[in-house]
């Protein structure tokens, strides 16, 4: 785009960020936030520290390779997933981390989803390229850190993995793990250094050195103006999902009362204010004579995932 589309698209950017709650607004992200999680955890060394703080108890090694937002899918015209945080280990173990602050009910069966899609990036590592035995498949993790309890159990954090319903004790031993950590928990189940991490994702600070690396690293991501613009767009292809979706459930029909009519009607207001913005950025496009090429690709850029 030529530096006058650049300045657009800013200029959209910033008013549409001011149609957000106060809470998704750049400058006030926290970790939990899926964005500035993955810009952070881009350092191997604070992407080995937390993984050592969720499994104190295994040797992970020493984290090698990190990739925020990954994107992975089976084929072209299947659904896909996008990794949080996708990171490897220099002795054969894989992880997916990611953040999550809104209980929709579907965890279980999400974990599912990413276990496949780790399963496939699995069998390209370097360990099965040399041996090309199955037993060489990297050991997988899948980590929900969450902002609320998903089983309503009180605990900080919930392991499974594969197990026998028939003979008590007897384990599956296929490597892969699944955890769901709960910032909210209440019993007495770890330590003192996950309990001030979790603690972080409730934006409760500590005097711990590795929660101020973090607290220092998310104040330098916040002065990043390129990742502040990506966050935006990412922010906004997500809203046009959402509405594509909410446009689909119109189409079914539903009925859920004057509550639920006073929501859609807030929700349908910010619609209508967010396309309103889009549109003046697009008149202000063509009154500088930009071509309607050009602006059209302007608004796939925003609109486009």
């Amino acid at each position: 785009m030529t530096n006058e589309m650049t300045s657009a698209l800013d200029k959209f950017l910033r008013e549409f960020e001011l149609t957000l709650p106060e809470s998704q607004r750049w400058e006030n992200l926290t970790l939990a936030n899926d964005f500035m999680f993955g810009k952070v955890m881009r350092n191997p060394e604070l992407c080995t520290e937390m993984i050592r703080r969720i499994l104190p108890d295994m040797d992970i090694g020493r984290i090698e390779f990190v990739q925020p937002q990954k994107s992975e899918k089976y084929s072209f015209d299947t659904r896909g997933v996008r990794f949080d945080v996708f990171a490897k280990s220099d002795n054969r173990k894989i992880f997916d981390c990611e953040i999550q602050t809104s209980d929709k009910k579907d965890l279980p069966r999400r974990t599912r989803a990413y276990h496949i899609m780790l399963g496939l990036e699995a069998l390209n590592t370097e360990y099965m390229k040399k041996s090309g035995t199955y037993n060489d498949i990297p050991d997988a993790f899948v980590i929900f850190i969450c902002t609320f309890d998903p089983f309503s159990a009180g605990r900080h954090i919930y392991t499974f993995s594969n197990t026998c319903s028939e003979v008590d004790g007897l384990k599956l031993n296929d490597g892969a793990v699944t955890l769901f950590l709960n910032a909210k928990g209440k019993a007495d189940d770890i330590n003192g250094e996950l309990k001030v991490f979790l603690d972080l994702m409730l934006g409760k600070s500590a005097d711990d050195p590795f929660i101020k690396r973090l607290e220092a690293q998310m104040k330098i991501e916040r002065q990043n103006s390129e990742w502040r613009r990506n966050y935006m767009i990412q922010v906004l292809h997500d809203w046009e999902r959402r509405n594509e979706g909410r446009e689909e459930g119109r189409i079914e029909g539903r009925a859920e009362g004057i509550a639920e009519g006073r929501k859609e009607g807030i929700a349908v207001g910010r619609e209508m204010e967010r396309n309103d913005i889009l549109n003046k950025a697009t008149e202000l496009l063509k009154s500088k004579g930009i071509s309607t090429e050009e602006i059209n690709i302007f608004r796939n850029s925003i609109l486009q995932s």
